[in-house]
């Protein structure tokens, strides 16, 4: 292969889940199906939160924030995937590929951080009842959610601007059906050891700090309700997590699972399948795992459902 840098790299290769022609209308279906599923699901919780007054309260504030990142999250990967697949091509520009880099770090971080807050207004509302009005008011939600998308934003401008000074061979492939970050570093030509030390760093302070917030939470939450007497209390207490405690299960079981299983590190294309998981799979149930656990939600989309019956 001829070297070359960044400049003089146009397009790079996407080799995507499989080769086999026989299997692509198979594939499109079904991604297209998934997309379709997560995009018109998360938009119901949206709509339900919206025009409901009884939900705008912070816990549905952040979980109406977190439908709409897994919108972003999954339309990062899927379009571009899906158009692949349809024109039987397999490029992606270089600047497409950068983009997809960091719009994808940006909504997979808004994920976690998001999945905390919602894991500490449990911990407030469980834990302190009384003082959750004025701990949990609007200015402080907000100021929450708009740090988190700064904070991420800089972060992934920072691993891109690393990205950029890369030598990438012509003809890169990578054995991705998008560019995941890990993967293109792989890829590069040149010595990606800064790279590399970032994106360990990165991970460390916006994986493992976030994660650890979401267990001290509920390891407060477990002891309240071990101090508590009536059955019925800790279970309806208890209840208002169940939910989120699926989605948590969900995200950071399939996340590990992709990067820390010996099986899937030794293979590319089962690190590929391994990351629908997480890329398609958990924002596309979390919308299900919403409105099927919880009966604000459910009444809410019963609302909208039948009012739209009527009108027609």
């Amino acid at each position: 292969m001829e070297a070359g840098n960044h400049t003089e790299v146009s397009e790079f290769l996407l080799l995507g889940l499989s080769e086999d022609p026989e299997l692509q209308p198979l594939l499109f279906g079904v991604f297209l199906s998934m997309y379709l599923v997560t995009v018109l699901g998360n938009l119901f919780i949206i709509l339900a939160i919206s025009s409901d007054s009884q939900l705008h309260t912070p816990m549905y504030f952040f979980l109406s924030n977190l439908s709409f990142i897994d919108i972003c999250f999954i339309s990062t990967t899927i379009p571009k995937m899906l158009l692949n697949i349809q024109t039987q091509r397999k490029d992606i520009s270089y600047i497409g590929c950068l983009t997809q880099v960091y719009f994808f770090t940006i909504f997979l971080g808004l994920d976690n951080f998001l999945l905390t807050m919602m894991a500490y207004d449990r911990f407030v509302a469980i834990c302190h009842p009384l003082h959750y009005t004025v701990i949990m008011n609007p200015h402080l939600c907000g100021l929450l959610v708009l740090m988190s998308w700064l904070i991420i934003s800089w972060v992934s401008l920072f691993h891109i601007l690393l990205m950029m000074r890369l030598t990438f061979c012509i003809g890169t492939e990578i054995p991705h059906f998008f560019c995941e970050l890990s993967q293109v570093l792989k890829s590069a030509c040149s010595d990606t050891l800064i790279n590399n030390i970032f994106l360990c760093v990165a991970t460390a302070l916006l994986g493992v700090f976030p994660l650890t917030g979401i267990l001290f939470s509920y390891s407060q939450i477990v002891s309240s309700l071990m101090r508590m007497v009536s059955i019925e209390g800790k279970y309806k207490a208890f209840s208002t997590c169940g939910s989120h405690l699926s989605v948590v299960s969900l995200f950071y079981g399939t996340g590990l699972w992709v990067y820390l299983s010996p099986a899937v590190t030794h293979s590319s294309q089962r690190s590929s399948i391994a990351s629908v998981m997480y890329a398609m799979a958990t924002p596309m149930l979390n919308p299900f795992i919403y409105s099927l656990r919880n009966k604000d939600v459910k009444g809410a989309l019963g609302r909208i459902l039948s009012r739209t019956a009527s009108s027609l």
